[in-house]
């Protein structure tokens, strides 16, 4: 694995811009509906975290990249809600996923538009969230009222904890910057915790998959 890492870091410092790019895009398709359920978005994000430190990528830019795809995939997926109201929610390929679909809706039957908000952080429902917004009736305004704030808390969750453990590692363990030990470190536990809780999540709905409650009447979302 480290004699794939270095390659990447090696790359990642001459063409940082790419680097970015990914980072954005990993934002974005995290939240297409289906699609944002098996992209690793979280994952990636947080494995190239490790690079800030090092100067290899620059913070501010690391967390624009990041928030603007998430915004501009949750708009996406919740105009496309809004313009087709429910029939989305009957309609291929969403039809594929009545399971993560009917949790979506149980989010607003329970938090309301505050659903917006909390499901930002957990993944897959994120990737349904924005589309059910839309098509549930919710106003343009009071989504972006708080889609915006849970994406501006978003970015900084997903990428400050690489830029600290990483730095913490170089500032407290000895390791240098330039040995990249601290990042192979953080992105290794990165992409070992996904697979774990990646299993973990399925093994979990297979066996719970035909337990999954009807909606109830939809709560008012103005």
């Amino acid at each position: 694995m480290t004699s794939f890492l270095d390659p990447l870091i090696a790359f990642v410092s001459a063409h940082p811009w790419l680097a970015y790019q990914t980072l954005f895009l990993a934002a974005l398709l995290e939240a297409v509906p289906v699609v944002g359920s098996v992209i690793p978005g979280s994952t990636i994000i947080l494995a190239l975290s490790a690079l800030v430190p090092g100067g290899e990528l620059q913070l501010p830019w690391v967390l624009l990249a990041a928030a603007a795809g998430a915004l501009l995939g949750d708009g996406s997926a919740y105009w496309i809600g809004h313009r087709r109201q429910r029939e989305i929610l009957n309609t291929w390929p969403l039809t594929n996923y009545p399971r993560v679909v009917a949790e979506s809706e149980s989010f607003f039957h329970r938090f309301g538009s505050w659903a917006v908000f909390f499901a930002r952080f957990v993944p897959p429902i994120r990737a349904f969230v924005p589309v059910t917004a839309g098509a549930l009736g919710m106003t343009p305004a009071k989504f972006y009222a708080v889609n915006i704030p849970a994406i501006l808390a978003w970015a900084p969750a997903h990428v400050l904890p690489g830029v600290l453990a990483v730095s913490a590692l170089h500032e407290y363990a000895g390791l240098h910057h330039h040995a990249h030990v601290g990042k192979h470190i953080w992105m290794l536990t990165v992409v070992g915790v996904a697979i774990v809780l990646g299993v973990a999540v399925w093994i979990y709905r297979r066996r719970n998959g035909r337990h999954v409650a009807a909606p109830k009447p939809r709560a008012e979302l103005g």
